[in-house]
């Protein structure tokens, strides 16, 4: 079978969608309403496909000091997903409504994990359902499948990592301008960024009809936010690690490889009062 481990067209996944090895998840997801995904999702979705709830499934419980999205044990999420259904011989194609953020999240913690044949359904929901294609309502549930979890230990850093004397990172962070200069914060009690990073949000990745850019675009407009900096050095983060995600979905698109992920992000470093924060457009100083 053909594989994918980034995107999935619509076309495509229609043509395949039927297959025993393709498996379809849906990530739907509201910050606000964290039940909305699920309600949407039994109320219409791809046929096929499972839910995922991004609060339940793709993090951990919270301690008011790992973040809002705190990642979860590898070995229990891998366990998780096999018990949806989810299996290491498959192919996984993601999506969500919201421009692929929560689907990228998903995405990601897969090849966290070491599954590598996981794509984001490009444009969503809404393109799937703009084409005419088919949905269906209620609840899929899957025989359980076998994941194994096969770590990738240089793809995250902590708040640790950052801090260090000797750290050469360069972050950039997935949020909006307003959010990231400390202007307008409504989902964290502290307003600011991580002193020293750049500010690139993740809306840049798409067109205006909400599909990802092609690669040479992707390429170009990175190139302009990381000049020459090596992708061993290269961090993303957000308010909470799902948008960060998006980005380096995004990355993976124009062909650079290998960047790291802060998971507990803002949402972490702003909950440690004696850890720095930086205010206005600039990156400031660490």
């Amino acid at each position: 079978m053909s594989k994918h481990a980034l995107l999935v067209s619509v076309s495509d996944l229609a043509k395949h969608r039927s297959h025993g090895n393709w498996i379809i998840v849906d990530c739907r997801h509201d910050l606000m309403q964290p039940g909305a995904g699920r309600a949407a999702y039994q109320f219409s979705h791809i046929p096929g496909a499972v839910f995922v709830d991004v609060d339940l499934d793709l993090s951990a419980p919270k301690t008011g000091k790992n973040g809002r999205h705190p990642l979860p044990d590898p070995e229990e999420f891998a366990a998780r997903m096999a018990m949806l259904g989810l299996d290491q011989d498959a192919q996984i194609v993601a999506y969500d409504a919201s421009g692929g953020i929560y689907a990228a999240r998903f995405w990601w913690m897969l090849r966290w994990i070491g599954h590598a044949n996981v794509a984001v359904l490009d444009g969503g929901f809404g393109a799937w359902t703009s084409a005419g294609l088919p949905v269906e309502s209620g609840e899929n549930r899957r025989a359980a499948g076998r994941l194994s979890c096969e770590l990738r230990r240089q793809s995250t850093v902590s708040a640790e990592d950052l801090l260090a004397k000797d750290a050469s990172w360069q972050v950039v962070d997935a949020r909006t301008a307003e959010r990231y200069a400390g202007i307008g914060e409504t989902l964290d009690p502290v307003a600011g960024h991580i002193p020293g990073a750049r500010n690139r949000f993740y809306m840049r990745n798409l067109t205006q009809h909400g599909f990802f850019r092609p690669a040479p675009e992707l390429v170009a407009d990175w190139q302009d936010v990381i000049g020459d900096t090596p992708t061993a050095q290269l961090v993303m983060q957000c308010g909470s690690g799902i948008t960060a995600c998006h980005n380096l979905l995004s990355l993976e698109l124009a062909g650079i490889s290998g960047v790291r992920l802060y998971p507990g992000s803002w949402s972490e470093w702003c909950s440690d009062a004696s850890r720095p924060i930086a205010t206005g457009p600039q990156p400031g100083t660490m």
